[in-house]
């Protein structure tokens, strides 16, 4: 399975610029299987008022423009965007969309780690693991993915791919750098790490989307910049992990 992340520059600009250097990318991705993107991909992260304006049904219009460049990329597409969900709450959600341009999941964030968000978002209470090309993907985002009991849970519920888009500032580099490829490495599970670059307002990310292997190992990382990364994953590769350190055979005796 070839993967991709589109670590976008996180500068002020419309949802259909968004969408449309999202394209340019895609035309150089040919045979990819899966591409992820930021936390809140759609509206961006840092403002407010923005976020607020740019909230969408998770069927709506974003849903409607996405699908089709998956349709037409032939391509899986997870995206991050502000839900307006059917109770008339806000989530910060992902959906993932399949290349044939259908709902594959939809995750809403179930821990919100400062006062802006919790001053946007409700709560989800629901994990979301779903079914890919016929592996299991797990989907986190951002905080959720600092957790090592969430990214377990995911690996015990049969996950083979754990995707978490983020939106992580330049002061955090441990958790790019050290935490995400623990995380794969304890559990035996590939994971995707998507997050913006550039400026937005005072924030200013730290780039660094990566795609790490089951052994906690780096097989694409991006720098501080716009980019499109990619690697193809080796499913065979995870027995020998979990073999290795049988972290989910003896978790449990450490309880």
């Amino acid at each position: 399975m070839k993967v991709a992340i589109y670590q976008p520059d996180a500068r002020a600009s419309d949802e259909d610029e968004r969408l449309l250097r999202l394209a340019a990318h895609l035309g150089n991705a040919n045979g990819t299987d899966l591409v992820l993107c930021p936390e809140l991909f759609t509206s961006g992260y840092a403002d407010a008022d923005l976020v607020i304006a740019r909230t969408h049904a998770a069927g709506g219009t974003m849903f409607d423009a996405v699908a089709s460049l998956a349709n037409t990329h032939n391509t899986a597409i997870a995206y991050g965007y502000p839900e307006a969900g059917d109770d008339g709450k806000r989530y910060n959600s992902v959906m993932c969309v399949s290349a044939a341009g259908e709902q594959l999941a939809n995750h809403r964030k179930r821990a919100l780690p400062s006062a802006y968000e919790k001053s946007l978002f409700e709560l989800g209470d629901t994990p979301c693991v779903f079914t890919l090309g016929g592996r299991k993907v797990a989907l986190l985002i951002c905080y959720e993915v600092e957790f090592p009991e969430a990214v377990r849970a995911a690996a015990i519920a049969g996950a083979e791919i754990v995707i978490a888009p983020t939106a992580l500032g330049d002061a955090w580099g441990v958790v790019a750098r050290q935490v995400v490829p623990t995380r794969a490495f304890e559990n035996g599970v590939f994971l995707m790490y998507a997050n913006f670059a550039g400026k937005e307002g005072d924030n200013t990310y730290l780039g660094e989307s990566v795609i790490v292997s089951p052994m906690g190992v780096d097989l694409a990382r991006a720098g501080s910049g716009e980019a499109l990364i990619s690697a193809t994953l080796d499913f065979g590769q995870i027995a020998p992990a979990r073999e290795r350190l049988p972290y989910l055979q003896d978790y449990k005796r450490v309880q």
